[in-house]
């Protein structure tokens, strides 16, 4: 199969061995794949990620980085054919999505997450082989370039469930990419509101709107989290950091009101410091939020197909193979689009 292949840091186009089917498996034809910001963190920090993954029992810790690595976890994909002692249930030629859950071991016992695993290509090549159950058919209504973000969403439903959002609560969204946005619809859809949302890019901030978000923020002209005018004068209770690099956490912790929880949803690869006796004498609770499941796929699928989350304007360009490692290290640019989707069939 053709595939975009990361190895020792780099990105190209090249053949690889289409990979087989075993027992509770499904081999699938990818259609479509995002490009996801943990992609472009593998893709500059890998060696740092396996390296910490080893020292602390993560997922990633037995991924070899002079391998090659096909990544991609947000994929539509269609059925080619099943493996063994499969129930086969979605027939053939229907459109899938997953969970990007892998399982290895002679017992099924290890989880590794689907293209960061040598044994477990991702959507950035032509197939996959999935757990069969996991998968999630795809209605015939969802276009392809949405079907493929699906999972961008089911992490927003995660995020937001791990704060759990009470009637009367003010949520504050702090970063208006694809995860922040996710869950802004992700309370939306819990009738949460007012829903607060900041970021520097006026263009993400427009996204926020139409998302759900009630009021939005440039953080440049916020300089702390109290009562907003935009909202009634009401003060945010409920924070959900959403941009992943150094020094946020600690800025919120120093503006959040008293007895504010803040649920950590970015994915920061650098040590975080916060000052702890601010957090201790304003009563502050955090919780990290981690990623979604079965569950929150299945929800986030249900919400796009009735009409009630609309992923389309968070979407950009379909590109080819050969150029997912230049899109990737595009991502750090808030101008470009928040999600850029590769068809595999695509040079």
């Amino acid at each position: 199969m053709k595939a975009a292949i990361l190895q020792d840091g780099k990105i190209s186009v090249g053949d690889l061995p289409d990979p087989t089917p075993g027992p509770g498996q499904v081999l699938v034809r990818t259609r479509r794949c995002g490009l996801c910001a943990s992609d472009a963190h593998f893709l500059c920090s890998g060696h740092s990620v396996v390296e910490k993954s080893r020292e602390f029992g993560m997922p990633y810790g037995s991924v070899d980085m002079t391998k090659p690595i096909v990544m991609g976890h947000e994929f539509v994909a269609e059925i080619v054919e099943y493996g063994p002692a499969t129930q086969r249930l979605i027939k053939p030629g229907r459109r899938v999505t997953a969970s990007p859950i892998g399982l290895m071991g002679p017992d099924k016992s290890q989880v590794a997450i689907v293209g960061y695993q040598n044994e477990f290509p991702g959507g950035f090549g032509e197939l996959m082989v999935l757990e069969e159950p996991f998968l999630l058919e795809v209605p015939d209504d969802i276009n392809d370039e949405v079907a493929a973000i699906i999972e961008a969403l089911a992490v927003g439903v995660e995020h937001a469930h791990v704060g759990n959002p009470q009637p009367g609560d003010v949520p504050l969204v702090v970063g208006c990419g694809a995860i922040g946005l996710a869950v802004i619809a992700s309370l939306k859809l819990r009738g949460i509101a007012p829903i607060v949302a900041t970021d520097f890019d006026p263009g993400r901030r427009a996204l926020a709107l139409k998302l759900g978000a009630d009021a939005v923020f440039d953080p440049r002209e916020l300089s702390s989290f109290g009562p907003m005018s935009d909202i009634g004068g009401r003060t945010p209770n409920l924070i959900y950091e959403c941009v992943g690099k150094q020094g946020i956490m600690n800025d919120i912790v120093t503006k959040a009101a008293d007895g504010a929880t803040i649920v950590i949803g970015g994915f920061c690869l650098d040590p975080e410091q916060i000052y702890v006796p601010v957090a201790q004498m304003k009563a502050l609770t955090m919780k990290f939020a981690r990623g979604d499941g079965p569950e929150e796929m299945k929800i986030a699928l249900d919400a796009i197909a009735e009409g009630k989350v609309d992923m389309q304007p968070l979407l950009g360009e379909t590109i080819g193979l050969g150029e997912v490692e230049k899109s990737l290290l595009a991502m750090s640019d808030p101008s470009t689009p928040v999600r850029v989707v590769v068809d595999p069939s695509r040079m």
